[in-house]
């Protein structure tokens, strides 16, 4: 048998993996255009679940394995935190808060993430970081917050709610990694399946049966469920692995940004000079928390073939995963 090559490192990898993971919130950025102008209006809650069931399903179809031990449970939770508490929380707090402030709320994450990973990565938050995050909070708010009357008090408790829950996910994914010889692909198709079983009671309990669908609402759902959805999240909980909680979670303020863009370049929206002002604020931000500790993607190589080291293994968990849709998207 021939002995193992030494390791070599791809740090040139790491733009390419960082523009791979951008796509996921650019991706969220679309759903309010797609939901505006294909899917059927007031059934926020029915379209989480056709976005996250069919979506795990058919990526468990593909990836043919099934949690193991103690990973029963965890993706339960993970799929509860990043899928199943966050879309109804967000749905939630988008109802009952005006203009954007639930898309303010949640461009916080950075900060939230900062936080838990002192609790559950011991990595320590830097001022640099802080910082950058409250920058990308101030330009997100420039670019979605509009004037508004006072506000509900359980709106905010849901919005903090919604994105503390995907804050906890993001930074649990990354503590727990996955099991051996267990891929991205089965990890996101546990948590979208348990989301979407999750959320489908409380779909059929709220707003009760499925509406009927015409062409144009499969065409959405369809492109929800797999570029949306499955590949998107796919790429999001692979960029956890091999970057730190924190870039990851920067990529997040992409999404109000995609959105506000396709509004104006599609819906004949208005940028007004403050959102342009705002979207470069919070685009420099998002630039700028990729700039901290490099994240290395080392790769064995074999004679025969070449192996990427295990996502839960010591090493790369030293190593420092919905921003979603924005708040317009889940008014419909």
């Amino acid at each position: 048998m021939a002995a193992n090559r030494p390791a070599r490192s791809t740090r040139s990898s790491r733009p390419a993996l960082i523009a791979l993971t951008a796509l996921a919130p650019v991706s969220w950025g679309s759903t309010y255009a797609v939901t505006t102008e294909f899917l059927p209006p007031d059934r926020p809650l029915f379209t989480a679940v056709m976005r996250a069931l069919p979506a795990g399903l058919l990526l468990l179809a593909l990836a043919r394995v099934l949690p193991r031990g103690v990973w029963w449970g965890k993706a339960v939770v993970l799929g509860a935190l990043n899928i199943g508490a966050f879309f109804p929380l967000l749905f939630l707090s988008a109802y009952r808060l005006p203009g954007g402030m639930a898309a303010v709320v949640g461009s916080i994450g950075p900060l939230f993430v900062a936080g838990l990973s002192v609790l559950l990565l011991g990595d320590r938050p830097t001022l640099r970081a802080i910082l950058t995050g409250i920058a990308a909070a101030l330009g997100v708010s420039l670019v979605v917050l509009k004037a508004a009357g006072a506000l509900d008090l359980v709106g905010v408790l849901a919005a903090l709610a919604s994105t503390a829950s995907m804050s906890t996910g993001t930074v649990l994914t990354k503590r727990w990694g996955r099991p051996d010889g267990v891929g991205p692909l089965a990890l996101t198709a546990w948590q979208l399946t348990a989301g979407g079983l999750l959320i489908a009671p409380v779909a059929l309990l709220v707003e009760g049966a499925p509406p009927a669908l015409d062409g144009r609402a499969v065409g959405g759902y369809l492109y929800l469920a797999l570029a949306n959805t499955a590949v998107a999240y796919w790429l999001w909980f692979r960029g956890i692995g091999r970057l730190t909680a924190t870039q990851v979670t920067f990529l997040g303020p992409l999404s109000p940004l995609t959105a506000a863009v396709i509004g104006w370049a599609a819906l004949g929206q208005t940028l007004t000079t403050v959102q342009v002002a705002g979207m470069a604020l919070a685009f420099g931000a998002t630039v700028f928390g990729q700039l901290g500790p490099r994240a290395t993607v080392t790769v064995a190589t074999t004679t025969t073939a070449t192996k990427t080291e295990s996502f839960s293994s010591t090493e790369r968990n030293a190593r420092k995963d919905s921003m979603d849709v924005t708040v317009p998207a889940l008014r419909r």
